[in-house]
């Protein structure tokens, strides 16, 4: 019997991929990797690029790919089968690539290569991965003896299955949620949208009244609009206590994933996980990436103090002197108050005038102004969920780059987010030609309700162009080696095309192509596009704060806590966290029991949840080019596509910005654009 997964399709056969098709293939395609390793390492023919480099490039793409299937399965179309046939697999996946780079032969190989007359007349991507490729064989323990070799992959194993088990338990505890309201009058002050959404989700579990849940959609409505502060409260508490109480605890687990990184550090001679985990990034050191965070801290301090006095007073204002304190489930609903009586603007105002349909396509149109493709729907392509749309990018010259599905509505067998993957990697090939790529964008957004198309808020749109800008980098890239390719950069870097993508949620050119009135389709009116601007900055300093909550939180849990020391790791993350919270923070606070971004994946944003503030320095800075030449001007986006979006991590990425600004990077721009410095 054929196995769809052995040698994928593209597009991929979802329609015939079943989890029993999952263990025998993946065990397969180690099996095909470990000849290959082999065949490497064992060759005695002289070294060449071909048949060291290139093949080290391609050892693992059968296998990476099908690999890249079964874990999107399990985020966004879970089943029991999926998840147990994906827990079978797992350990001899990561096994493999631990040992990959532990392979004495294979390490003898490349320096063998890397001596070679043809190896020292390298240059551009080809030189930079045979130089990474050393690099990273070093720092991943080339080096070590047998015995430590040994141990450091039974710790990536461990790490493998510890921070699975983290991710199942945030999706598993935040589906065990459910609140439901029976009568009218509680639901006051929730928008006509939220209220729908509840009805419509009542009726698809048979129960009576309005079903609300810790999805985002739904989450995010309670918090913002209801009235009822006891009700604020109730989802408040569950959503920071989510995967912080049996049988779903991650506290226990927690602990084991940051003994086992911090283990994996000392064992490859670095001081703490930081380190490791930063030195091939922009910024260098866990220290230096502390530095930046503190210094921004220090910057928005005193704008964050104002905003919540501010805030308090006004709640004064509404319930008289003897209004109560703040407390943290106050914080957004005060806000929304006060952001509408100040400005006249709530962002349910908007909904109406960004259907999901018309955003996309809108930015479509302006991506095909900018970087000269076009982005257009395929039917009949094969789907892991009814939901879920198909597209492909076609370049100028009739080119096929890539292609991608989204994947934008919340489901229960789908983790909370958003988020943006590859499933393949193309690049072009030695006769001229090109291999597509192939990739993927998922969100959990406000759905279809009311037999009204799904209707956007602004935040919705601006993620939307967010994955989109992850997507674009991984399909223009035209990078040959498959491991420079696309995303595949520094973790601080990654997000600078995704987040300058959000600029143009705020230009009134380019929202005249992405809003238009679900009924009419009339432009968003002029005086609320001049409201949305003015409120733009509205509490920008208590945003930024939370982003750096989380990235102080994330740096000092890597760098600094000790059990024994520091004590219970929920109370010492709590006691961080409290200092950029707005309003006091209650003792039975877990968020980091359910924070994925860090605890999700053996690496994913592990001491690198900075890099968001990072690379919110570099788009920022960057987008300064597009507001001095035109934001559709054509010459701005060609040269930011081929410098950035093309050239994945053939460069450095400090390079790579200057090749386009012209300059290294100033954080200017950002304090500017946050309405924390004048202009």
């Amino acid at each position: 019997m054929s196995n769809p997964l052995v040698d994928l399709r593209f597009p991929i056969p979802f329609d015939e991929i079943k989890a029993a098709h999952i263990e025998p293939a993946i065990l397969e395609l180690v099996a095909r990797c470990e000849s290959r390793l082999s065949a490497i390492a064992g060759l005695e023919e002289p070294r060449t690029w071909n048949n060291t480099m290139n093949a080290l490039d391609s050892l693992t793409t059968e296998l990476d790919q099908a690999m890249s299937v079964v874990r999107h399965l399990k985020e966004a179309a879970t089943t029991q089968e999926i998840r147990e046939a994906h827990a079978k697999v797992e350990p001899a996946v990561i096994a493999f690539h631990s040992r990959l780079v532990l392979h004495d032969g294979l390490w003898q190989a490349i320096r063998d290569y890397s001596a070679t007359e043809e190896a020292g007349a390298l240059s551009g991507a080809r030189q930079r991965y045979l130089q990474k490729t050393i690099s990273d064989f070093r720092r991943h323990g080339a080096e070590l003896p047998p015995e430590k070799k040994k141990t450091l992959e039974d710790l990536d194993v461990e790490l493998g299955r510890a921070t699975t088990t983290f991710a199942d338990n945030v999706l598993d505890s935040t589906n065990a949620f459910e609140h439901v309201i029976e009568t009218e009058e509680q639901l006051a002050g929730l928008p006509a949208s939220a209220v729908i959404m509840a009805r419509e989700s009542a009726e698809m579990k048979g129960v009576r009244g309005w079903r609300f849940t810790l999805q985002s959609p739904s989450y995010l409505a309670v918090q913002t609009y209801l009235d009822d502060a006891a009700v604020r409260e109730r989802f408040y508490r569950a959503y920071h206590g989510r995967a912080s109480r049996m049988p779903f605890d991650n506290k226990t687990n927690l602990l084991r994933i940051l003994d086992l990184r911090k283990q994996k550090a000392h064992l490859l001679g670095y001081a703490d996980f930081a380190d490791f985990a930063v030195e091939d990034r922009m910024a260098g050191t866990g220290a230096h990436a502390e530095e930046f965070l503190t210094g921004l801290r220090r910057k928005t301090e005193p704008f964050f103090h104002r905003e919540n006095d501010e805030l308090f007073r006004f709640r004064r204002e509404l319930e008289g002197p003897d209004a109560k304190p703040l407390e943290p489930w106050d914080t957004a609903y005060y806000a929304e108050k006060l952001r509408r009586a100040r400005y006249d603007f709530d962002e349910e105002m908007l909904r109406p005038y960004f259907p999901l349909e018309r955003v996309v396509e809108g930015m479509f149109e302006i991506v095909r102004r900018l970087f000269g493709i076009s982005v257009a729907e395929k039917t009949g392509a094969p789907v892991w969920d009814p939901q879920v749309r198909f597209y492909e990018i076609i370049d100028s010259n009739g080119t096929l780059l890539g292609a991608f599905y989204a994947d934008w509505y919340p489901r229960e067998n789908k983790r909370p987010g958003a988020w943006m993957d590859s499933f393949i990697t193309g690049r072009p090939d030695a006769n001229g030609g090109f291999t597509p790529h192939l990739g993927l964008m998922c969100g959990n957004l406000t759905p279809p309700i009311g037999g009204k198309p799904a209707l956007l808020t602004h935040r919705d749109v601006e993620t939307i162009f967010h994955e989109f800008g992850h997507l674009l980098h991984h399909c223009l890239s035209r990078v040959e080696v498959r491991c420079l390719s696309g995303t595949a950069v520094a973790w601080d870097f990654v997000e600078l095309p995704s987040q300058i993508m959000e600029n143009w949620c705020w230009e009134r050119e380019a929202l005249d192509l992405i809003s238009g009135h679900y009924e009419t389709g009339a432009p968003l009116p002029d005086h609320l596009f001049e409201r949305m601007v003015r409120a733009r900055t509205f509490r920008a300093a208590n945003a930024q704060m939370r982003q750096l909550s989380f990235g102080i939180t994330d740096l000092a849990l890597h760098r600094h806590y000790e059990a024994a020391r520091d004590g219970d790791v929920v109370e010492y993350s709590r006691r961080i966290l409290a200092e950029f919270s707005p309003a006091p923070l209650h003792p039975d606070y877990a968020m980091i029991n359910s924070f994925a971004h860090l605890f999700s994946s053996p690496m994913g944003y592990a001491a690198g949840y900075y890099s968001y503030k990072w690379a919110e320095v570099l788009d920022a800075d960057a987008f300064t080019v597009f507001l001095q030449e035109g934001i559709f001007n054509e010459s701005a986006g060609r040269r930011f596509r081929e410098k950035i979006l093309a050239r994945g991590d053939s460069d450095d990425p400090g390079q790579l910005f200057r090749d386009f600004v012209g300059r290294d990077p100033d954080s200017q721009a950002l304090l500017v654009r946050a309405g924390l410095v004048a202009a």
